[in-house]
C-alpha cells in the first residue's frame, strides 16, 4: 500500500490523471529499450592523457561505431582521421585546417559524417534523454537533425539546408565541438572508476577534474584515494605517505603546483638535517620517510587490534652496528644517518618534526583543490558497489586459507564481509566529516590509514607494506609483501560464488569487478578467474608496471548485447594522436554474451521505474476513487 501522504506529495509534479497516465506510458516505454552501456576503469595512478584518452575513445568503440556506418564506403585512414576529431575536436580542427586545401567541402562532408555517428550512438535513448544532453547552443538545431533522415524526400532540402547554414555563418567549428562532444556523452551512459586515481603519475587532479564533468560516475575507493582523502582530512601519517610516494616518484612538483602545498618548511628542514652528497628531493624523501615511520608507529601501539606490532621496526635498530631485527634475523641497514631518532624512543617526533607536521598539516586542510576533489571523491565513492548484477570493489574481501571470510572483532563485536565493508565505509566518512571534538575522530582517521597499509585492509590485500625494508636494507628478501589469501581461492569458482552470496547476488550473469593487481599478460595471466565469475580490470595505465605486464592493462564493457573485455597496448601520446592519428591499439574479447538483448527493465534503473510505475499507478487509482483531487 502507498502511503496516502506519499500520493499527495507525488500529485504536485504529476497534478491530472492525463499526467499520470503519460508519466506511466513514457516509463513502460523506457522499460523496453536497450541498456544503457556501463564502461568499468581501475587504477589510473595519475595517467591523465591515456585516462583521457581512453574515455574519449570509449575504449575503441566510437572507432566500432565509426567502422559500422563507414567500413564499406570510407577507407580505413578517413574513418582514423574522424575518430581523431571526435576524440580532440578542437586540437584537430587547427591540424585539419593547415592540410586541407578546400575547408568548405571538408565542413560540408564531416559534418554529415558527425551527424550520422551522433544518430546511431543515440539511437538505444529516448528522444527526452538526448535532448537533456544536446548543448543548449544547439539544442534545437541538434534535435532536429538527429531526428531527420537525410533520405527523407520531403525534408532532404531542410536537412542540406541546415549544414550549409551552419558553415555559411563560421559555426561549423562550434558545431563539430557540439556533436563530438554529444558522441561522446552517448556512448557511454555510466562510467565506473574502480579505485585509484592517485599516485605515480603526474596529473591525478586533472583526472578527478575530468570525473567531476561526467554526466554519471561512481568510484569505489582504492587504497591510494583513501590515502589522499586521509592527508586531506589532516592525518599526519598519510600526509607523510602521500608525499613519501611524491618524492620517490619525483611528482612534488603535481604536489605543489596542483594543489597548491607548501612544501618549503619539509625542504629546508631537510637540508639542514641530511648533510650528505644527494640532491634535495632525496633529503625530502628521506626526512619524510623517517616522519612517516614514526607516525605509523604511534598509530600501531595505539591500535593494537591492527595486529601490526611487527612492523615497529624503528625500536629494533642497533645503532652500535647499524643493523636492524626482522622476524628475529639481523640485517645491515644501508644508511647510518638516523639524527632525528632517539634510540631510547625511536617514535617521538623532534621538535623540528613536529613543526613540519603541523605545517603540511595546515597546508593540506586548507588546500580548496584538494578539499574540492575530497568532496567529490566522497559523493560520489565507496568502498563497494552492487550494480546492475555486479559487484565492484578495489582490493579483496579479507579471507583465511581455509576460504573463510577473515573476522574482526569490533567493539566487542565479531563482523566479517559485507558488514565489514559497510563499517569500513562509514569509518572512512566520520574520519573527514565528524567535528573536532568528536571522540570517535581518532579512531576513525586511524582506521583510514589502516586502510591503506594494514594486514587485514580489504583495499591493500597484503600481509604488510614494506617501506622500512624498501628503503633501508639492500636484501630483496624482505621486501617480499604476501598476498591476502583472497587472490589465490578466487581461481575457485565455489569462492567468488560465496562472496557474491554475501553481497546478495545469485544471478548466473553476476560477477566480481575487482582492479588493484595488474594482468601479467605476458606471463599468461588471464584476467578472467573463478569459472568467470571474477574479472581483474587493472587499468595497467601506471608506466612503471608495463614492462612487468605486457600490456597497458584492460577495461570492460557492459552493454545490451553482454560483457566485453578490452586489453590495451600503451598510449604513445597527445601528439601522435593529434598528428598522426594514432589510437591506443585495443583487442577485445568477447566474454559473456547475452541469450537475447538486455533491456532497462532488467537493470537497477529498470527496477527503480518499475517502482516509480507502482506509485504512479497508486496515485491514478486514488484519482479514479476521488481519493485525491486533480490541481488542475
Amino acid at each position: 500500500m502507498v502511503d496516502t501522504k506519499y500520493l499527495e506529495l507525488l500529485s504536485e509534479n504529476y497534478p491530472t490523471i492525463q499526467a499520470a497516465c503519460t508519466e506511466i506510458i513514457n516509463l513502460k516505454a523506457i522499460l523496453n529499450l536497450p541498456k544503457g552501456t556501463e564502461h568499468f576503469v581501475s587504477d589510473i595512478h595519475g595517467e591523465a592523457e591515456a585516462f583521457d584518452h581512453i574515455l574519449n575513445n570509449a575504449s575503441g568503440v566510437v572507432r566500432e561505431k565509426v567502422d559500422m556506418l563507414f567500413g564499406k564506403t570510407v577507407d580505413s585512414k578517413t574513418r582514423t582521421e574522424l575518430c581523431t576529431l571526435i576524440y580532440y575536436p578542437e586540437m584537430k580542427m587547427k591540424d585539419v585546417k593547415l592540410n586541407v586545401d578546400d575547408l568548405r567541402e571538408w565542413y560540408l562532408i564531416t559534418l554529415y559524417r558527425l551527424v550520422e555517428v551522433c544518430r546511431l550512438c543515440s539511437s538505444k535513448y529516448t528522444r527526452s534523454k538526448v535532448r537533456k544532453a544536446l548543448p543548449k547552443d544547439f539544442e534545437y538545431i541538434l534535435d532536429e537533425l538527429l531526428n531527420t533522415s537525410n533520405d527523407a524526400t520531403n525534408k532532404q532540402e531542410y536537412y542540406e539546408k541546415i549544414i550549409t547554414t551552419i558553415i555559411d555563418i563560421d559555426r561549423a567549428d562550434a558545431f563539430i565541438i557540439a556533436l563530438a562532444n554529444v558522441i561522446k556523452r552517448m556512448v557511454v551512459d555510466r562510467l565506473h572508476v574502480v579505485g585509484d586515481i592517485y599516485d605515480r603519475g603526474p596529473h591525478a587532479d586533472v583526472i578527478v577534474d575530468r570525473l567531476m564533468q561526467h554526466h554519471s560516475v561512481d568510484i569505489q575507493w582504492g587504497n591510494h584515494d583513501v590515502l589522499w582523502m586521509g592527508a586531506a582530512a589532516g592525518i599526519g601519517a598519510c600526509i607523510a605517505g602521500v608525499l613519501n610516494i611524491s618524492t620517490k616518484y619525483g611528482n612534488i612538483d603535481f604536489v605543489e603546483n596542483a594543489y597548491g602545498i607548501n612544501l618549503r618548511p619539509l625542504a629546508l628542514f631537510a637540508q639542514e638535517t641530511y648533510t650528505d652528497d644527494t640532491d634535495v628531493l632525496d633529503h625530502m624523501h628521506k626526512a619524510i620517510a623517517v616522519i612517516q615511520l614514526k607516525l605509523e608507529g604511534e598509530i600501531i601501539k595505539r591500535r593494537p587490534e591492527y595486529e601490526m606490532q611487527d612492523r615497529l621496526l624503528l625500536e629494533n635498530i642497533n645503532y652500535d652496528d647499524m643493523t636492524v631485527k626482522i622476524n628475529g634475523k639481523k640485517y645491515p641497514l644501508n644508511d647510518r644517518d638516523f639524527p632525528t631518532i632517539a634510540p631510547k624512543d625511536p617514535y617521538k617526533l623532534t621538535p623540528s618534526e613536529n613543526d613540519v607536521v603541523s605545517q603540511l598539516i595546515h597546508s593540506f586542510t586548507h588546500s580548496e583543490k584538494l578539499q574540492r576533489h575530497t568532496r567529490f571523491l566522497y559523493s560520489h565513492g565507496s568502498l563497494y558497489k552492487v550494480f546492475n548484477g555486479n559487484l565492484m570493489f578495489h582490493g579483496c574481501i579479507p579471507m583465511n586459507e581455509a576460504g573463510e571470510f577473515h573476522r574482526f572483532k569490533i567493539d566487542g563485536k565479531t563482523i566479517y564481509g559485507k558488514e565489514f565493508m559497510n563499517y569500513a565505509d562509514q569509518m572512512v566518512r566520520q574520519a573527514y566529516y565528524a567535528q573536532a571534538d568528536d571522540p570517535m575522530k581518532q579512531q576513525c582517521q586511524d582506521f583510514v590509514w589502516y586502510l591503506w597499509c594494514g594486514r587485514y585492509s580489504p583495499l591493500y590485500g597484503r600481509d604488510k607494506m614494506t617501506t622500512f625494508e624498501r628503503m633501508f636494507v639492500d636484501d630483496q628478501s624482505v621486501w617480499a609483501e604476501h598476498k591476502n589469501p583472497y587472490y589465490e581461492l578466487i581461481d575457485e569458482l565455489e569462492i567468488c560464488e560465496k562472496i557474491l552470496d554475501e553481497f546478495g547476488l545469485s544471478d548466473q550473469y553476476s560477477h566480481i569487478i575487482n582492479g588493484h593487481v595488474p594482468v601479467r599478460a605476458k606471463e599468461g595471466e588471464a584476467p578472467v578467474r573463478g569459472g568467470g565469475k571474477l574479472i581483474m580490470i587493472d587499468g595497467g595505465f601506471c608506466r612503471a608496471y608495463q614492462d612487468q605486464t605486457g600490456l597497458a592493462g584492460y577495461t570492460m564493457f557492459y552493454n545490451s548485447y553482454g560483457i566485453r573485455l578490452v586489453s590495451h597496448q600503451p598510449f604513445s601520446g597527445l601528439s601522435d594522436a593529434i598528428k598522426q592519428n594514432k589510437d591506443i591499439l585495443s583487442t577485445y574479447v568477447v566474454y559473456d554474451t547475452a541469450e537475447k538483448r538486455i533491456t532497462v527493465s532488467e537493470t537497477d534503473t529498470g527496477k527503480q521505474l518499475m517502482d516509480d510505475i507502482t506509485d504512479l499507478s497508486a496515485l491514478l487509482s486514488a484519482y479514479r476513487k476521488g481519493e485525491i483531487k486533480e490541481k488542475a
